[in-house]
């Protein structure tokens, strides 16, 4: 059967801290990254092999992008809003693969759930009208839990090992996170206390209402940057899902390379937009 959870799976529980499989996808990606850039980077030279031709296009390629929107702070920028669109990047694209999402495991009702549904099958048991024989009460309890024994057994839910990490409402919500508070980190270092008076001016009503609505505007931010990811990445992986339970060869192809261009747009549109908010914060009060 298709299943479509609108939540990350829980895998396991490290000392006390839920590890899920969304979470697990992450450190593959950051493993995946941090071996590409040995790769590229352990043998620089002045006459660049595959490895580094590739690593300096990529780099130039995203610099000059960045720098068209950034203009002079291009440099003081550029380190996050790269790291940004390589994560979210490789993200999206690791959870188009074969096995994300199909491989994992079974996992049977825990204690708790199956005390709570046997309950709930003596309750619906002893609503029933109650017959004047004893003999036919002890049919229904032996009905009732040979009932719940059966639904014990066939509510045993499939787990994924994998999950794509941007289709985590989690996920997205910390990359905006991250984004919202390093615009104020490039706003304060930059600015100094001028960039406080965005948000707390007494100088008149004007300015403070001013202020106040600059705040709602930044927190707003958060939300607009995670679920537009989240949302975009989300729906693509179920359209695949639903496409490939419905025809499972050769149809999806065409849908899949749809989500690779997706992928790669939605990473290009979250870091430009960190890109513009960033200059935006630091050019705020420079005249």
């Amino acid at each position: 059967m298709l299943k479509i959870s609108l939540g990350a799976e829980q895998l396991w529980t490290v000392w006390g801290l839920p590890i899920s499989n969304a979470f697990v996808t992450t450190w593959v990606v950051m493993a995946l990254i941090i071996v590409l850039s040995f790769l590229a980077t352990r043998k620089i030279s002045l006459i660049p092999g595959n490895a580094q031709l590739i690593a300096e296009s990529i780099v130039g390629g995203l610099y000059d992008f960045f720098s068209s929107i950034a203009g002079r702070h291009v440099k003081q920028f550029f380190p996050i809003v790269a790291s940004l669109f390589l994560f979210i990047l490789l993200a999206n694209w690791v959870g188009l693969l074969p096995g994300v999402g199909t491989v994992g495991f079974y996992r049977s009702l825990t204690h708790e759930e199956q005390i709570v549904e046997s309950k709930g099958v003596e309750q619906s048991a002893k609503g029933e009208a109650e017959a004047p024989i004893v003999e036919d009460a002890h049919k229904k309890d032996a009905t009732a839990a040979s009932t719940a024994s059966e639904s014990k057994e066939e509510k045993a839910e499939f787990i994924p090992l994998f999950r794509s990490a941007t289709a985590d409402l989690n996920m997205t919500l910390a990359l905006a996170i991250v984004a919202v508070i390093a615009m104020q980190y490039y706003g304060v270092l930059n600015l100094g206390k001028n960039y406080i008076s965005r948000f707390i001016n007494f100088k008149s009503p004007i300015l403070f209402g001013v202020g106040l609505l600059e705040l709602v505007s930044d927190i707003s931010k958060v939300i607009s940057f995670a679920f537009r990811l989240f949302g975009n990445i989300f729906a693509g992986e179920v359209l695949l899902a639903v496409i490939a339970f419905l025809m499972p060869f050769i149809v999806p192809l065409p849908f899949l390379m749809m989500e690779l261009f997706v992928g790669l747009i939605q990473a290009l549109v979250f870091s430009m937009l960190a890109t513009v908010f960033f200059s935006v914060a630091v050019a705020h009060g420079e005249e």
